[in-house]
Protein backbone atom coordinates (compact mmCIF):
# COMPACT_ATOMS: atom_id res chain seq x y z
CA UNK A 1 0.00 0.00 0.00
CA UNK A 2 1.39 3.72 -0.78
CA UNK A 3 0.28 5.92 2.14
CA UNK A 4 1.42 9.51 3.96
CA UNK A 5 4.81 9.46 4.88
CA UNK A 6 4.67 10.55 8.15
CA UNK A 7 7.80 12.04 10.61
CA UNK A 8 8.08 11.51 13.97
CA UNK A 9 9.22 14.52 15.49
CA UNK A 10 11.70 13.11 17.61
CA UNK A 11 14.11 15.32 19.84
CA UNK A 12 17.92 14.60 19.17
CA UNK A 13 19.10 13.74 22.98
CA UNK A 14 16.32 11.17 23.11
CA UNK A 15 15.92 7.83 22.06
CA UNK A 16 12.91 7.05 23.06
CA UNK A 17 9.83 9.60 22.22
CA UNK A 18 6.91 9.17 24.76
CA UNK A 19 3.51 11.19 23.17
CA UNK A 20 0.14 11.73 24.49
CA UNK A 21 -2.73 11.91 22.02
CA UNK A 22 -6.49 13.21 22.80
CA UNK A 23 -9.50 14.17 21.16
CA UNK A 24 -9.50 13.09 17.45
CA UNK A 25 -6.89 10.99 16.40
CA UNK A 26 -4.27 11.17 13.40
CA UNK A 27 -6.65 10.01 10.93
CA UNK A 28 -4.70 10.06 7.65
CA UNK A 29 -2.90 6.82 6.60
CA UNK A 30 0.49 6.98 7.15
CA UNK A 31 3.70 5.06 8.10
CA UNK A 32 7.07 6.32 9.55
CA UNK A 33 10.20 4.46 10.48
CA UNK A 34 9.95 4.10 14.18
CA UNK A 35 7.97 1.08 15.67
CA UNK A 36 5.10 2.48 17.21
CA UNK A 37 3.45 0.79 20.93
CA UNK A 38 0.34 2.85 21.92
CA UNK A 39 -1.44 1.96 25.04
CA UNK A 40 -5.41 3.07 24.79
CA UNK A 41 -6.52 5.17 27.22
CA UNK A 42 -9.98 5.90 26.48
CA UNK A 43 -12.09 5.61 23.59
CA UNK A 44 -12.74 2.96 20.89
CA UNK A 45 -12.51 2.92 16.95
CA UNK A 46 -11.10 1.02 13.87
CA UNK A 47 -7.67 0.62 13.13
CA UNK A 48 -6.24 -0.59 9.71
CA UNK A 49 -3.00 -1.58 9.64
CA UNK A 50 -1.16 -3.28 7.00
CA UNK A 51 -3.70 -4.79 4.89
CA UNK A 52 -5.80 -5.84 7.85
CA UNK A 53 -8.90 -3.90 9.92
CA UNK A 54 -9.07 -4.24 14.01
CA UNK A 55 -10.95 -2.85 16.37
CA UNK A 56 -9.48 -1.07 19.66
CA UNK A 57 -10.83 0.04 22.52
CA UNK A 58 -9.92 1.22 26.18
CA UNK A 59 -6.77 -0.88 27.36
CA UNK A 60 -6.07 -2.31 24.21
CA UNK A 61 -1.92 -1.87 23.20
CA UNK A 62 -1.68 -1.48 19.44
CA UNK A 63 2.21 -2.18 18.54
CA UNK A 64 2.93 -1.25 15.07
CA UNK A 65 6.45 -2.46 13.01
CA UNK A 66 8.28 0.17 11.19
CA UNK A 67 7.18 1.29 8.19
CA UNK A 68 3.74 -0.49 8.67
CA UNK A 69 0.78 1.61 6.95
CA UNK A 70 -1.99 2.30 9.47
CA UNK A 71 -4.54 4.72 10.58
CA UNK A 72 -7.10 4.57 13.39
CA UNK A 73 -10.31 5.96 13.11
CA UNK A 74 -12.01 6.77 16.72
CA UNK A 75 -15.58 6.33 16.98
CA UNK A 76 -16.24 9.48 18.90
CA UNK A 77 -13.86 12.32 20.55
CA UNK A 78 -13.18 10.98 23.69
CA UNK A 79 -10.35 9.20 23.03
CA UNK A 80 -6.97 9.43 24.60
CA UNK A 81 -3.88 7.54 23.56
CA UNK A 82 -0.23 7.23 25.29
CA UNK A 83 2.18 6.33 23.00
CA UNK A 84 6.19 5.25 22.93
CA UNK A 85 7.99 5.67 19.38
CA UNK A 86 11.23 4.03 19.21
CA UNK A 87 13.67 3.51 15.90
CA UNK A 88 17.05 1.20 15.97
CA UNK A 89 18.85 4.12 14.27
CA UNK A 90 18.04 5.86 17.86
CA UNK A 91 20.03 3.50 19.92
CA UNK A 92 23.34 3.25 17.84
CA UNK A 93 25.10 0.24 16.39
CA UNK A 94 27.55 0.17 19.36
CA UNK A 95 24.75 -0.07 22.33
CA UNK A 96 22.74 -2.54 20.08
CA UNK A 97 25.77 -4.89 19.72
CA UNK A 98 25.83 -5.53 23.36
CA UNK A 99 24.03 -7.68 25.76
CA UNK A 100 21.93 -4.91 27.01
CA UNK A 101 21.33 -3.97 23.50
CA UNK A 102 19.67 -7.40 21.90
CA UNK A 103 16.33 -7.15 24.11
CA UNK A 104 15.39 -3.72 21.30
CA UNK A 105 17.00 -5.63 18.21
CA UNK A 106 14.54 -8.87 19.25
CA UNK A 107 11.15 -6.48 19.90
CA UNK A 108 12.11 -4.57 16.60
CA UNK A 109 11.95 -7.75 14.52
CA UNK A 110 9.15 -9.77 16.49
CA UNK A 111 6.91 -6.44 15.89
CA UNK A 112 7.74 -6.10 12.49
CA UNK A 113 3.70 -7.02 11.09
CA UNK A 114 2.22 -5.23 14.11
CA UNK A 115 0.59 -7.35 17.22
CA UNK A 116 -2.36 -6.30 19.72
CA UNK A 117 -2.47 -7.11 23.50
CA UNK A 118 -4.59 -6.21 26.08
CA UNK A 119 -3.23 -3.85 29.10
CA UNK A 120 -2.39 -5.67 32.41
CA UNK A 121 -1.91 -3.96 35.62
CA UNK A 122 2.07 -3.91 35.86
CA UNK A 123 2.54 -2.79 31.97
CA UNK A 124 0.04 0.09 32.96
CA UNK A 125 1.93 1.23 35.94
CA UNK A 126 5.39 1.07 33.55
CA UNK A 127 3.78 3.46 31.14
CA UNK A 128 2.50 5.84 33.87
CA UNK A 129 6.22 5.70 35.16
CA UNK A 130 7.95 6.27 31.73
CA UNK A 131 5.68 8.94 30.80
CA UNK A 132 7.56 11.56 33.49
CA UNK A 133 10.76 9.38 33.11
CA UNK A 134 14.31 10.97 31.77
CA UNK A 135 17.47 9.28 31.10
CA UNK A 136 18.49 5.79 32.53
CA UNK A 137 15.52 5.19 33.86
CA UNK A 138 13.68 6.00 31.01
CA UNK A 139 15.59 3.65 29.27
CA UNK A 140 15.06 1.18 31.94
CA UNK A 141 10.97 1.37 31.60
CA UNK A 142 11.45 1.14 27.77
CA UNK A 143 13.13 -2.12 28.42
CA UNK A 144 10.89 -4.14 30.71
CA UNK A 145 7.72 -2.73 28.82
CA UNK A 146 8.73 -4.57 25.29
CA UNK A 147 10.12 -7.45 27.73
CA UNK A 148 6.39 -7.85 28.86
CA UNK A 149 4.78 -7.16 25.61
CA UNK A 150 7.00 -9.63 23.85
CA UNK A 151 5.55 -12.36 26.10
CA UNK A 152 1.90 -11.63 26.46
CA UNK A 153 -0.68 -13.12 24.95
CA UNK A 154 -1.22 -11.20 21.60
CA UNK A 155 -3.93 -11.06 18.10
CA UNK A 156 -1.30 -10.48 15.27
CA UNK A 157 -2.19 -7.19 13.07
CA UNK A 158 -0.98 -8.17 9.55
CA UNK A 159 1.31 -10.50 7.73
CA UNK A 160 1.63 -8.30 4.74
CA UNK A 161 4.77 -6.42 4.86
CA UNK A 162 4.91 -3.36 2.55
CA UNK A 163 8.20 -2.74 0.67
CA UNK A 164 7.24 -0.64 -1.38
CA UNK A 165 8.19 3.90 -1.91
CA UNK A 166 5.27 5.71 -0.42
CA UNK A 167 3.53 9.35 -2.03
CA UNK A 168 1.38 11.73 -0.52
CA UNK A 169 -0.92 11.41 -3.10
CA UNK A 170 -1.58 7.42 -2.89
CA UNK A 171 -1.71 8.17 1.07
CA UNK A 172 -4.67 11.01 1.08
CA UNK A 173 -5.91 9.06 -1.74
CA UNK A 174 -6.37 5.85 0.43
CA UNK A 175 -7.66 7.40 3.36
CA UNK A 176 -10.19 8.92 1.56
CA UNK A 177 -11.49 5.36 0.89
CA UNK A 178 -11.47 4.04 4.28
CA UNK A 179 -13.39 7.27 5.72
CA UNK A 180 -16.22 6.71 3.20
CA UNK A 181 -16.07 3.13 3.47
CA UNK A 182 -16.67 3.64 7.83
CA UNK A 183 -19.01 6.36 6.69
CA UNK A 184 -21.35 3.76 4.79
CA UNK A 185 -20.55 0.12 5.00
CA UNK A 186 -24.04 -0.35 6.30
CA UNK A 187 -25.73 0.73 2.71
CA UNK A 188 -25.35 -0.70 -0.57
CA UNK A 189 -21.80 0.91 -2.42
CA UNK A 190 -21.48 0.59 -6.14
CA UNK A 191 -18.20 0.52 -7.91
CA UNK A 192 -19.35 3.77 -9.44
CA UNK A 193 -19.10 5.93 -6.24
CA UNK A 194 -15.61 4.42 -5.48
CA UNK A 195 -14.72 5.76 -9.09
CA UNK A 196 -15.82 8.82 -8.64
CA UNK A 197 -14.24 9.17 -4.98
CA UNK A 198 -10.56 8.58 -6.69
CA UNK A 199 -11.26 9.91 -10.16
CA UNK A 200 -10.26 6.64 -11.25
CA UNK A 201 -12.83 4.50 -14.07
CA UNK A 202 -14.45 1.27 -12.36
CA UNK A 203 -11.87 -0.86 -13.28
CA UNK A 204 -9.09 1.59 -12.90
CA UNK A 205 -10.16 1.59 -8.78
CA UNK A 206 -10.06 -2.06 -8.64
CA UNK A 207 -6.62 -2.41 -10.19
CA UNK A 208 -5.46 0.78 -7.95
CA UNK A 209 -7.34 -0.83 -5.03
CA UNK A 210 -5.86 -4.49 -5.09
CA UNK A 211 -2.43 -3.39 -5.89
CA UNK A 212 -2.05 -1.16 -2.94
CA UNK A 213 -3.99 -3.58 -0.13
CA UNK A 214 -3.42 -7.01 -1.52
CA UNK A 215 -7.57 -7.71 -1.75
CA UNK A 216 -10.39 -6.69 -4.04
CA UNK A 217 -12.61 -3.87 -2.29
CA UNK A 218 -15.57 -5.60 -2.27
CA UNK A 219 -13.03 -8.31 0.04
CA UNK A 220 -12.25 -5.15 2.34
CA UNK A 221 -15.51 -4.34 2.44
CA UNK A 222 -16.43 -7.22 4.12
CA UNK A 223 -13.93 -7.40 6.45
CA UNK A 224 -15.46 -3.79 7.66
CA UNK A 225 -18.94 -5.14 7.84
CA UNK A 226 -17.43 -8.50 10.12
CA UNK A 227 -15.19 -6.22 12.13
CA UNK A 228 -18.60 -3.75 13.00
CA UNK A 229 -20.47 -6.98 13.47
CA UNK A 230 -17.93 -8.18 15.72
CA UNK A 231 -18.28 -5.08 18.23
CA UNK A 232 -21.82 -5.18 18.30
CA UNK A 233 -22.58 -9.09 19.04
CA UNK A 234 -19.63 -8.61 21.69
CA UNK A 235 -21.07 -5.37 23.23
CA UNK A 236 -25.41 -5.05 22.68
CA UNK A 237 -26.93 -8.12 23.87
CA UNK A 238 -29.95 -6.33 23.13
CA UNK A 239 -29.51 -6.28 19.51
CA UNK A 240 -30.43 -9.26 17.75
CA UNK A 241 -28.69 -11.14 15.18
CA UNK A 242 -30.94 -10.00 12.38
CA UNK A 243 -30.72 -6.31 13.35
CA UNK A 244 -27.06 -6.33 13.53
CA UNK A 245 -27.04 -7.56 10.12
CA UNK A 246 -28.91 -5.03 8.91
CA UNK A 247 -26.69 -2.39 10.54
CA UNK A 248 -24.01 -3.38 9.14
CA UNK A 249 -25.50 -3.56 4.94
CA UNK A 250 -26.77 -6.88 5.03
CA UNK A 251 -29.85 -7.44 3.17
CA UNK A 252 -30.36 -11.61 4.33
CA UNK A 253 -29.01 -13.33 7.15
CA UNK A 254 -28.20 -16.03 5.41
CA UNK A 255 -25.55 -13.61 3.78
CA UNK A 256 -24.73 -12.06 7.05
CA UNK A 257 -23.64 -15.39 8.74
CA UNK A 258 -22.53 -16.85 5.08
CA UNK A 259 -20.37 -13.95 5.69
CA UNK A 260 -19.25 -13.44 9.10
CA UNK A 261 -18.43 -17.58 9.07
CA UNK A 262 -15.83 -16.97 6.20
CA UNK A 263 -14.26 -14.21 7.87
CA UNK A 264 -13.81 -15.48 11.29
CA UNK A 265 -14.64 -19.22 11.16
CA UNK A 266 -17.89 -19.27 13.75
CA UNK A 267 -21.25 -18.42 13.56
CA UNK A 268 -22.51 -15.30 14.86
CA UNK A 269 -24.36 -17.02 17.37
CA UNK A 270 -21.01 -19.02 18.40
CA UNK A 271 -18.99 -15.81 18.74
CA UNK A 272 -21.87 -13.91 20.57
CA UNK A 273 -22.01 -17.15 23.46
CA UNK A 274 -18.26 -17.06 23.54
CA UNK A 275 -18.08 -13.60 24.51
Amino acid sequence: MKVLPFKIPKPTNAAILFQVDEGVLYNSLHNHEEVQISFIKEGSGTLFAGDAIHSFAKGDIIVLGSHQPHVFNSDGKQAKMHTMFFSLASFGDTFLALDEGKGIVDFYAFAKAGFKTSITPDIAALFNYIATAKGIYKLGYFIDIITALKVAKHTPLSEFIYERHISEKDGKRMSAIFDFTLSNYHQDITLAQLAALTALTPHGFCKYFKQRTNKTYFTFLTEVRISKACTYLATDSDLTIGTIADLCGYKTLSHFNKSFKSIKGITPTVFRKAK
